[in-house]
């Protein structure tokens, strides 16, 4: 279990993650995740705040983290198959 802290205003956020699977996961899986989930924070942060800067900032951020992690289970796919093969 990893957590992410995000600092917002006067506090800070505490979000924790799981990022466990049953095989090991490449490092674009691990990097893609973590942002995906930091910019869920900071979308939610613009939201809360009413800033639509940060909300925007965080949509993009994620979903950059969707394609690397959607880049690194392609990865793992290719390589199980070969395995398999």
């Amino acid at each position: 279990m990893g957590y992410i802290i995000q600092r917002l205003g006067y506090g800070y956020l505490v979000m924790a993650t799981n990022i466990y699977q049953e095989t090991l996961m490449n490092k674009d899986q691990i990097k893609g995740r973590a942002e995906e989930v930091k910019g869920k924070v900071k979308e939610a942060a613009g939201v809360i705040l009413d800033d639509k800067g940060m909300e925007i900032e965080g949509n993009i951020q994620k979903n950059v983290g969707k394609v690397q992690s959607g880049f690194g289970d392609l990865k793992e796919d290719v390589k199980k198959k070969i395995d398999d093969d």
